[in-house]
């Protein structure tokens, strides 16, 4: 299984000398099984550069999840260049949550006055899966999924594959529970011997005295998660728009200091827009 980021910062994208490590681009993550399949895994930002190389390597058979509808995780799907191909066969599976379906979420994404052209303009073959909490198998990966602790909720993903386990909990608030949201220890348990866990780490404890309840966990709370479910590797995710780069690091660095406080092996690291993992 190989894990490429496309796309790590939160809410909007941003540009500017400060978020040259990390990047700008919002949510999107590529899974590769150990065959060649390959699963998008939201359309931030960051899927127009995926799309690029996917047209350059011929791929012709995509699997979209979506997470949930925010703008952040969607603004790019207009962008995505396979879509526009006749040739190729694009699978969506999620849960519209509420929307009332896949299908809706992107119709939306791509009508006046949102976006000059329509859902028409697509020449892919689409197929769309909304049921939301069944498992979905894509070639060798299985896929599980979780309700996330969100305002209008969302989805959380656990892939596994030949004994390896990636787990993706973004915009998930593990001191909140929000309505259909589940509790830290589900969560724990979802993440269980994750070989490599992304969990939303979007705030500091300072931010979080005055953004409780907005959706998002602090890198302390997610750090928690990682040590509750012995997950093998951490990484920091959902960078706020204004957190500059040096600040990010901070982050990683504290969340090193406590692990080895804790006597934890995890390895801790932020996600940036070209970060790619093998499991």
């Amino acid at each position: 299984m190989k894990i490429t980021c496309w796309g790590a910062r939160g809410s909007i994208p941003v540009s500017g000398p400060e978020y040259l490590k990390y990047g700008g681009d919002t949510t999107c993550l590529e899974v590769r099984s150990s065959a060649g399949d390959v699963v998008v895994v939201d359309c931030g930002s960051g899927v127009r550069r995926l799309g690029n190389r996917l047209v350059e390597e011929h791929v012709r058979d995509i699997t979209v999840l979506f997470t949930h509808s925010h703008w952040d995780h969607i603004l790019g799907f207009p962008f995505f260049k396979p879509i526009y191909n006749a040739e190729n066969r694009i699978t969506f599976h999620g849960c519209p949550f509420a929307q009332r379906s896949i299908r809706t979420v992107i119709e939306k994404i791509m009508e006046p006055p949102q976006f000059p052209i329509n859902l028409g303009a697509i020449r892919a073959e689409l197929a769309f899966n909304d049921p939301c909490l069944e498992g979905v198998s894509v070639g060798s990966l299985k896929i599980k999924s979780i309700v996330l602790s969100h305002p209008n909720q969302g989805l959380g993903y656990r892939f596994e594959e030949d004994g390896k386990a990636f787990v993706f909990l973004t915009d998930n608030e593990l001191d909140f529970q929000h309505p259909g949201g589940c509790r830290f220890r589900d969560y724990a348990d979802f993440s269980a011997g994750a070989d490599f866990l992304i969990h939303d780490a979007e705030f500091t404890e300072a931010d979080y005295k005055r953004t409780r309840a907005w959706g998002h966990s602090t890198f302390g709370q997610a750090l928690e998660l990682a040590l509750a479910a012995k997950a093998r590797r951490f990484g920091l995710f959902h960078h706020n728009q204004d957190r500059p780069d040096s600040e990010v690091d901070a982050m990683v660095e504290d969340c090193r200091r406590i692990a080895a406080a804790r006597h934890s092996p995890v390895e801790c690291f932020a996600l940036t827009q070209e970060t790619v993992v093998e499991l």
